[in-house]
């Protein structure tokens, strides 16, 4: 049997900003639902680690990285919008 392809996500926050705080939590949830047991979420606060931030080409926030399965990609905001973010994800497909 083959292992359960496991997700990889950067989320990049600013502080305890409100649409950071939004993010984390919608993403989150997302995860506990769609991918119990199938997800690494890790956290940079870009104010504590902004060369990071930089070095990586996050110049806003809340910004998540979808980091594996490739291919790699990018989603800005506060993930509120659950239909892009399935899509980016490869859990829906796109409805004509």
């Amino acid at each position: 049997m083959s292992q359960p392809l496991i997700f990889n996500f950067r989320l990049y926050v600013a502080g305890d900003a409100l649409n950071s705080a939004q993010a984390l939590s919608n993403l989150t949830s997302l995860c506990r639902t769609r991918l119990p047991d199938r997800h690494q979420i890790e956290v940079v606060d870009v104010y504590l680690e902004p060369k990071r931030a930089l070095a990586d080409g996050i110049f806003m926030t809340p910004t998540l990285i979808k980091l594996t399965p490739s291919p790699s990609q990018k989603m800005v905001g506060s993930l509120n919008r659950i239909q892009p973010l399935l899509l980016m994800l490869g859990l829906e497909t796109p409805t004509a």
